[in-house]
């Protein structure tokens, strides 16, 4: 036996899709979500830019203070001269004890062509007064470098600090 099921129908036929508001509607929600995607994407890449250049700063810092750190120095001994007063650097200025000076160089990053980015280490070495005076210095190094952040270049500062006792070698084990 077969059964002959029928619709009803109200006179138009119905149709099956989306009307053009629906479209206009979807089509919005499509277009922000990929721009702020776009936009996240673009974030992104602009901090790791800038992270990179903030460790080859830091790197560029590092490299001052190490420096600084082999030099010989030993205010209890006279008979050598003291190499941490006379690290090498530009525009060097010693008075009341404070050495200060700074260098520069381009920053260790992958470049092509001109793209390079200088930075500039200002250093500075000061005794510390503990309990004797004159027996630790403190050297300080501020490394300044540019970075472009939407169409402005803004100055970033690294700074590294660190503390030295004298060496307390013989010369004659040098």
């Amino acid at each position: 036996m077969r059964i002959k099921l029928s619709k009803a129908t109200t006179g138009r036929e119905q149709s099956h899709g989306f009307t053009l508001a629906e479209v206009g509607i979807s089509l919005a929600i499509i277009a922000t979500v990929f721009s702020g995607i776009i936009l996240a994407y673009t974030q992104a890449t602009y901090r790791a830019e800038w992270t990179g250049y903030s460790l080859a700063a830091e790197s560029l810092a590092m490299k001052q203070i190490e420096q600084a750190r082999s030099a010989r120095w030993d205010p209890a001994n006279i008979q050598y001269k003291n190499d941490i007063y006379s690290l090498s650097m530009q525009g060097s200025n010693y008075s009341a004890g404070v050495l200060k000076g700074y260098t520069w160089t381009n920053l260790d990053l992958p470049t092509t062509g001109t793209n390079f980015v200088r930075a500039t280490n200002y250093v500075t070495v000061k005794p510390v007064t503990l309990s004797t005076p004159g027996s630790n210095i403190m050297i300080r190094v501020d490394t300044v470098w540019s970075f472009q952040w939407r169409a402005q270049t803004k100055l970033f500062t690294n700074t590294i600090c660190t503390y030295l006792a004298p060496d307390n070698k013989q010369p004659e084990d040098l």
